[in-house]
């Protein structure tokens, strides 16, 4: 059931710098603290393949950065090892010296395949799944609390989304989008969450945003969850934000499943979606 319009209110924070710069901010929060030379290097990395770090750009200094992702020096340099060797940062020593943010020249669809390699199909779906539900709850909100006039920034996003023509800019209006709405929803945790999401996924959208077909569908999906928002459809507007992302999401894990050399005997069928199932027998096989 739509929510009752008189309780929306102006969203706060909604615009497109606003998203952009929380987006940026959500580079240097604390990682996880599984596998943290791992996380940090991912962090990092993805951040300069979508963007968020300028080619060029001088990075904390290392203390100051180590205590921003809550990680120890030590770790913090073996994250940048990792990114020089990978070739996004340049290490300078001396006077006005510190490690510098290097885009590497060519394309960025191989480096972007090795980093969904470092992703098994159930963390995809899980972390799909996780993302799905953060969306639609922001857009079931959003229809329940936020004025037409809070939808602009929404509409020329997906203006923009629909116009861009790199992978790596549409992947950055793809998740600012998905932060907007939450913006709209008037919730500062749901915000965070989808900021949080964009440095976990954001860059790998690139991988399954070059497809003009499936862009798209995306540019309409988004449209059709503005219009619900307006309509003050709250079930329908979480319908279409959660089938948007689980079906992006659902292109990389098939883009995973398909990598080379990642074929293992025995092995349980994956669909997907990142579902194990038993895997058959000979017999069954041949049914």
């Amino acid at each position: 059931m739509a929510g009752n319009g008189s309780a929306r209110t102006g969203a706060v924070g909604a615009g497109p710098a606003a998203g952009a710069s929380a987006t940026r901010r959500a580079v240097f929060v604390p990682v996880d603290t599984r596998a943290r030379v791992d996380a940090v290097t991912r962090r990092i990395g993805d951040a300069i393949e979508l963007g968020l770090l300028a080619d060029g750009e001088q990075l904390p200094g290392e203390t100051e950065l180590a205590g921003q992702l809550g990680v120890s020096t030590v770790t913090l340099r073996e994250a940048l090892m990792a990114l020089r060797q990978q070739g996004l940062v340049t290490t300078r020593r001396g006077r006005g010296g510190g490690s510098f943010v290097t885009l590497p020249e060519g394309p960025a669809g191989e480096r972007l395949r090795a980093r969904l390699a470092d992703w098994s199909t159930e963390e995809l779906r899980d972390l799909g799944d996780h993302w799905a539900a953060v969306s639609g709850a922001a857009a079931l909100l959003a229809a329940r609390r936020t004025q037409p006039g809070d939808l602009r920034p929404l509409a020329r996003t997906v203006e923009e989304l629909s116009a861009a023509a790199e992978p790596a800019a549409r992947s950055r209006l793809f998740g600012r989008f998905h932060v907007e709405l939450a913006a709209a929803a008037q919730s500062a945790r749901l915000t965070r969450e989808e900021i949080d999401l964009q440095t976990d996924l954001g860059a790998l959208l690139c991988l399954v945003l070059d497809d003009p077909a499936h862009l798209t569908d995306v540019v309409d999906r988004h449209r059709s969850v503005i219009s619900a928002v307006q309509d003050e459809a709250d079930e329908r507007a979480r319908t279409l934000a959660e089938t948007c992302v689980r079906d992006s999401v659902g292109r990389l894990i098939a883009l995973r499943l398909a990598a080379p050399g990642d074929t293992h005997e025995p092995r349980p069928e994956e669909d997907t979606h990142g579902q194990q199932h038993r895997a058959r027998g000979p017999r069954e096989a041949s049914r």
